[in-house]
């Protein structure tokens, strides 16, 4: 029987969880859900794939749980036995000692919810818990030269949060999270459509359209698809057009309030950093920027450069996953950020 269990670093998103173990690399990527029965919520039916699977199929008695939002516990027993899940499934149960976990948290997380994410982890199995901010580790997923003497601007947009920070010499200098995301992108086209065409639709219909016709800057030439839902006028059947244009006034508030985080945290950068940014640019990080245009929206919004990760979803999970083999180098990230939002 081993002795030693390995490693593990795990991205703990709003909408997904991935898993990578020290030696293996990633292992496990799957949603951030649980199956339980409604009338005993220890009874756990389905977790990641599998309770995605049942999401929207599964009988009364069975309840859909999504154990993080915002980047934060918001179901602390929930929250563990996912974990709990996770890791077997990731390492297996043959060894005798428990793991090292790195997972990855927004920076605006307050001791409050760290200690809960702590003890969530070390419940579900872990030896000792380090806490990275997302901003952070997606910095070092995506090759930036995070412990030079030079600032690095990253944007991470994950789906409950963007987490905008400036990195340096191995630290976070400044940094500033918002709870805006690629749901609250979901959510506004949700809303228009229920405001404006009298259409309620449901989450996957609002992420399609998102994915196919959402846009940051309008379009030369607009595009529209058919889009089917509930007419709530009579509650039946209906079916709108609904075009690009209509997709681009929908999202207009999230995109501003992700340029108003970054606009913050550069005002409030050290000049010499500043310069750094100016000349290497901001580093998009995350699904949420894969929303159309919205690296050419911020560039025109704030005049610097904006570069998008090659594989934006797997930076973090990358990141942690580089600490995860060189674990030495997860004391150096004890530098408080300044996080004091207006």
């Amino acid at each position: 029987m081993p002795f030693g269990a390995p490693d593990i670093g795990i991205d703990l998103g709003t909408e997904n969880t991935s898993v990578y173990v020290r030696g293996r690399g990633i292992v496990i990527s799957e949603p951030t859900l649980v199956v339980l029965d409604r009338e005993n919520r220890r009874n756990i039916r389905a977790v990641g794939d599998e309770a995605s699977f049942l999401y929207g199929r599964s009988p009364e008695r069975l309840i859909t749980v999504s154990p993080i939002r915002s980047g934060q516990v918001a179901d602390f027993d929930m929250t563990e036995l996912m974990l709990r899940y996770f890791i077997r499934k990731a390492i297996g149960v043959s060894y005798v000692g428990k793991p090292r976990m790195i997972i990855s948290i927004p920076c605006n997380l307050d001791d409050v919810n760290r200690k809960a994410l702590t003890e969530a982890a070390r419940f579900a199995g872990a030896k000792h818990v380090f806490l990275i901010e997302k901003p952070f580790a997606s910095a070092i997923g995506t090759g930036l030269p995070v412990y030079d003497p030079i600032g690095n601007l990253v944007v991470d947009i994950g789906a409950g949060t963007t987490d905008v920070a400036v990195i340096s010499l191995g630290g976070i200098v400044i940094s500033q999270s918002i709870q805006v995301g690629g749901n609250k992108f979901d959510e506004s086209i949700t809303d228009y459509l229920r405001k404006e065409c009298s259409i309620l639709i449901g989450k996957q219909t609002a992420e399609s359209i998102k994915k196919d016709l959402a846009t940051a800057l309008p379009l030369e030439e607009s595009r529209s698809i058919l889009v089917r839902g509930i007419n709530q006028l009579n509650t039946s059947a209906g079916t709108v057009q609904f075009s690009s244009t209509q997709a681009y006034q929908a999202i207009r508030n999230p995109c501003s309030a992700i340029v108003k985080a970054i606009r913050w945290v550069l005002e409030r950068t050290p000049p010499e950093l500043s310069a750094d940014i100016m000349r290497g640019g901001i580093h998009l990080t995350g699904n949420g920027c894969r929303l159309f245009a919205l690296d050419r929206y911020i560039s025109e919004n704030l005049g610097i450069p904006v570069l998008m990760a090659r594989d934006p979803g797997d930076c973090c999970i990358l990141g942690i996953g580089y600490l995860t083999e060189n674990m030495q180098l997860v004391s150096v990230q004890d530098r408080k950020p300044n996080t004091n939002w207006k």
